[in-house]
């Protein structure tokens, strides 16, 4: 997927990617980006929007580490939760050259004239099935676009992009390289081991126990499905003297991004988490991804269990 999208992203052609999750798709956008842009001061050259906080701080890490020998390059990440006057003043006093945000907090800059985007070049959506299929979120994205210039370079991404959902995406492009994984059967990675075990509600602690102890994990991520079983899961496995973790929507975004930080850096080895860490987001040490309650659909199991190589 690289190998393709790459050569011609650099030469700044519209981009549509279907890609299963782990393959590199952020690479293809952070690479052919910071090789075209041509920083000036005070000036925003790239956007790049996402459905949520946590994948808009983990985008804008990456380009942060690629830009590492870019030092006249400056990246920035816009979210809500966080106060909007410290994003002003950031775009005050030190606009960065790429913005990397949710559309909310991008919209809310936009409207209020702290942040250009006259000069935008390149306009990125990763996920953007998230984006565009929640009417909310394409409104949004809509009115974002119409604030940047009409010649620019336009690259879409997702790990799961419906037939329906791709003339939506090709509406905001000039004729796009469009690249597609249309079999569900090739979503999944070469090298995934998965294994089930039936099992009633009851059994699931101890199960789960029994495993941590077998399993030789660098890192695990267990998937629960509600808040409240995250946190009561995470509990548990405290008392029982697991090295665990827990995330789910109901922390604040400072500590939500705190605890995956921790975990990222490997300061705890065990992740209970509910589906807002499961889309975009990849640990490169996470090798054992569990289900502790199954999904709903498939495209949520294939983003659960995608980034690592190890699925239960």
């Amino acid at each position: 997927m690289q190998h393709e999208c790459i050569p011609q992203a650099i030469l700044g052609m519209d981009v549509l990617c279907q890609a299963k999750s782990g393959m590199g798709k952020t690479a293809v956008f952070v690479l052919s980006t910071l090789q075209q842009i041509e920083p000036v001061a005070g000036q925003v050259a790239a956007l790049v929007l996402c459905h949520t906080r946590e994948l808009a701080y983990q985008i804008c890490h990456e380009f942060e580490r690629f830009s590492t020998y870019l030092p006249d390059i400056k990246v920035a990440v816009f979210y809500g939760g966080v106060n909007i006057k410290v994003h002003k003043d950031l775009l005050k006093n030190e606009c960065p050259h790429i913005v990397v945000g949710t559309p909310g907090r991008i919209l809310g800059l936009g409207r209020d004239k702290d942040l250009g985007l006259k000069n935008v070049r390149h306009f990125i959506l990763d996920e953007c099935d998230k984006m565009l299929e929640s009417l909310d979120m394409r409104k949004d994205v809509q009115e974002i676009f119409k604030m940047t210039p009409h010649d620019k370079q336009v690259m879409m991404f997702s790990a799961t992009l419906s037939k329906d959902i791709r003339p939506v995406c090709k509406k905001f492009m000039q004729d796009p390289m469009e690249i597609y994984v249309d079999d569900e059967a090739k979503l999944t990675l070469h090298g995934l081991v998965q294994h089930y075990i039936k099992l009633s509600e009851l059994e699931k602690n101890r199960k789960l126990n029994d495993l941590l102890d077998a399993l030789d994990f660098n890192q695990v991520v267990i998937f629960v499905k509600s808040v409240n079983r995250a946190a009561e899961l995470n509990k548990l496995l405290v008392e029982c003297n697991f090295p665990s973790i827990c995330i789910h929507s109901g922390m604040s975004q400072e500590e939500r991004l705190t605890r995956y930080k921790s975990f990222k850096e490997g300061h705890k080895r065990i992740l209970v988490a509910t589906d807002l860490v499961g889309r975009g987001i990849d640990i490169e040490r996470v090798n054992i991804v569990i289900n502790y309650d199954m999904p709903d659909s498939a495209d949520t199991y294939l983003h659960r269990v995608c980034p690592p190589f190890f699925g239960i």
